[in-house]
């Protein structure tokens, strides 16, 4: 595979639905046939972009970490053994792109837009956006594994038993995850509302 060859998202429009299985394109694609994996695009771009919506809330930047994740995927498939289904894996490097673009726009100070309001930044208060949107300004700064579940289960709803599926792990081991999760995620959200409260004192 050349980066040349890999098929842009969602650039499917036209191609054939197929009833082969997820892992028998997987290895087609392996094998060099480009347009196996045009076909799992094809099969998984609306759950992709789904998901990606939930981390980014902007339609034009869901787009994009739905192309990075497909571009993502196909750069690592080779790597992909089959220990999960391709749509759990697949879902796995979605999330670490939006996370990875959430911790970068963290880094860069950017601040989320409140939506219909293009021009009135959000400020991490409890009077200016609610719990979901402030889980989701705080979540790129915990560690990936800790965010990744934080994510699926308070903004997409997913349960602890998909969840644990999802991410191929032990039910007791994701509970743990949660555990810790929560508490730096509460320091977390501490810190944004101290820093807001400084802000506005200033």
């Amino acid at each position: 595979m050349t980066a040349q060859a890999i098929p842009c998202w969602p650039a499917t429009t036209g191609l054939p639905m197929t009833n082969d299985p997820d892992q028998t394109l997987v290895e087609r694609t392996k094998h060099g046939e480009v347009e196996a994996f045009s076909a799992l695009v094809l099969r998984h771009q609306n759950a992709v972009y789904g998901l990606a919506f939930r981390f980014m809330r902007d339609p034009t930047a869901a787009e994009d970490m739905a192309q990075e994740a497909f571009l993502k995927a196909f750069r690592l498939l080779k790597g992909f053994r089959g220990k999960c289904a391709f749509s759990t894996w697949l879902y796995q490097v979605t999330c670490s792109v939006c996370l990875t673009e959430l911790s970068r726009r963290k880094r860069r100070g950017e601040v989320a837009l409140r939506p219909g309001h293009p021009e009135e930044s959000v400020r991490p208060s409890v009077e200016s956006e609610d719990a979901k949107e402030l889980i989701r300004r705080c979540v790129a700064r915990l560690p990936e594994r800790y965010a990744t579940v934080v994510t699926l289960y308070y903004l997409n709803e997913v349960t602890y038993d998909e969840i644990a599926a999802l991410m191929c792990i032990p039910l007791g081991t994701l509970k743990t995850w949660m555990h810790r999760a929560r508490k730096q995620l509460r320091r977390i959200v501490e810190e944004e509302m101290a820093g807001s409260r400084t802000n506005e004192a200033g």
